[in-house]
């Protein structure tokens, strides 16, 4: 089979594109005939040598896949044979084939492509831990999302409509457009330093009920005081780390050293009533009880039609240096699909 493996830190040059022997499937096991994949932001972050739970180089990325299952081991009943699924993977998704433990593995409901449904997982699971989860959204509630013309954000934008919700966002400006036919009632540049005071202004003084933060760094204080009392801030990113091709070690510490460690405490918490928490769908493999429930919830939304993965763009596994560069300079409008060759459809392959 084919695998795409970063042969070590840096450029899209480490991407490599091998043939690599099949395993065999372990007791427990499902082995999944890859027809598509979800790039993910985390990938960029690994081949950048800046995600601390990534696997030691060669190391092969992805997070989330759909396909069909071709076979299974022992103590898995063999009616999952043929049948179509979405699987998440603690990475080794790039590949023509994974093998997975059951426990992992989601029938895919009918109607839902392979490229909706790798679109799925990592995006609707982030989104629907914040603002279901670490800070529930109701109807009336003002979410804003940062990255929001990304796959989380318009996952966010999709799930807060759902209870009617108002979302503000920030993005890029060729993306502010886009974004606003979305029902997004406030769009600023994603660059923008002074960004509360606009917030402020576009929610009357009040502030916004929750925000949510991709970037870390120096937008952590600006998010937080863009809050209304009672406010809730949920980090899930440190996208500001990776601000090109030569991040690395230095681009994580300046990061890092901008992060308000003694400005945000306990006691400012407590005296400003607002709230922080944070999330990494990556630290929940332990907690699958929880997140088996999340994603039965959003594949019955999925196939039910209330909720849609934007898909940016479609490509084959040996062009999957293109769909780390569109991530990592930030061009996407939703979801970046990396399928394997033979499966590649060049019609499907269009930018949004």
């Amino acid at each position: 089979m084919k695998q795409i493996t970063i042969a070590g830190k840096g450029s899209t040059d480490n991407l490599k594109l091998l043939e690599v022997p099949d395993q065999r499937v372990a007791p427990g096991q499902i082995q999944i005939r890859v027809e598509a994949v979800g790039v993910n932001f985390a990938d960029v972050m690994i081949r950048l040598g800046l995600y601390p739970d990534a696997p030691k180089f060669p190391a092969v990325p992805g997070y989330e896949v759909a396909g069909t299952v071709e076979a299974v081991g022992s103590e898995v009943s063999e009616d999952w044979l043929g049948k179509p699924v979405v699987a998440m993977c603690n990475f080794g998704g790039y590949s023509e084939k994974v093998w997975l433990d059951e426990k992992l593995v989601h029938v895919r409901p009918e109607g839902i492509s392979p490229v909706k449904g790798a679109a799925l997982l990592v995006n609707f699971l982030t989104a629907w831990q914040m603002v279901r989860v670490m800070a529930p959204v109701s109807a009336g509630d003002v979410v804003l999302v940062h990255s929001a013309a990304g796959g989380v954000g318009l996952a966010v934008v999709q799930l807060c409509a759902l209870v009617g919700a108002r979302v503000l966002g920030s993005a890029s400006e060729s993306k502010h457009e886009f974004l606003s036919q979305l029902g997004l009632e406030f769009v600023f540049d994603s660059q923008r330093r002074d960004f509360a005071t606009a917030v402020k202004a576009a929610t009357k003084g009040k502030g916004v009920d929750v925000a949510l933060e991709p970037r870390n760094g120096p937008w952590i204080m600006e998010s937080y005081q863009a809050m209304a009392k009672c406010g809730r801030l949920v980090l899930f990113g440190f996208s500001h780390a990776a601000v090109g091709s030569g991040s690395g070690v230095l681009s994580s510490l300046k990061t890092l050293a901008k992060i308000p460690w003694l400005k945000l405490n306990p006691l400012r918490l407590m005296n400003d009533n607002k709230s922080m928490a944070g999330v990494n769908l990556g630290r929940m493999w332990d907690m699958g009880y929880k997140t088996r429930a999340w994603v039965k919830e959003l594949l019955e939304l999925q196939a039910s039609g209330k909720i849609d993965p934007v898909i940016d763009l479609v490509l084959p596994f040996s062009r999957a240096a293109e769909a780390h560069q569109r991530l990592e300079k930030r061009m996407n409008v939703g979801k970046v699909i990396l399928v394997p060759d033979d499966l590649f459809d060049s019609g499907e392959g269009s930018v949004r």
